[in-house]
């Protein structure tokens, strides 16, 4: 990622944090079942991101991407990979526009967080529509 010219510059320039309150992953068992993962105290927590810029036509367009890491244990009974999630005191080094010149530094910082940091459960497939907004997304299913 540091080094794809897709991400290169946004790497080292446009680093984001994008807030959330848990994520979905769907493994394949029976066609594909949707998971909801969350810290286990449901707090929410911040994925590391890049965005861009650039111009399209009249319109500018403005974009963003969540970075993805290996699974750790938990999820990767799931899924192979997941979403980093930084640790909120390494929130100020992702951000810090300094820190452009310690790619290494930067690169450590995008792991997957500890396995019992995080808690799964089966939920329905309505989270497959994006249209979807109902706390029903995130209630277990047997």
């Amino acid at each position: 990622m540091a080094e794809k010219p897709a991400f290169r510059t946004a790497f080292k320039r446009r680093r984001c944090l994008v807030v959330a309150g848990g994520f979905y992953e769907w493994k394949r068992e029976n066609g594909k079942t949707p998971y909801y993962f969350r810290l286990k105290d449901s707090s929410p927590f911040a994925f590391a991101g890049l965005w861009d810029r650039w111009e399209k036509g009249e319109e500018p367009v403005e974009s963003c991407t969540l970075l993805t890491c290996e699974a750790n244990g938990g999820v990767a009974a799931v899924h192979d990979r997941m979403p980093v999630i930084l640790k909120p005191e390494d929130y100020a080094r992702w951000l810090d526009p300094e820190e452009q010149r310690r790619t290494e530094a930067l690169m450590r910082l995008l792991a997957p967080l500890p396995d019992e940091w995080l808690s799964a459960q089966p939920v329905r497939k309505l989270v497959n529509n994006p249209r979807n907004e109902d706390p029903r997304c995130i209630e277990r299913v047997a």
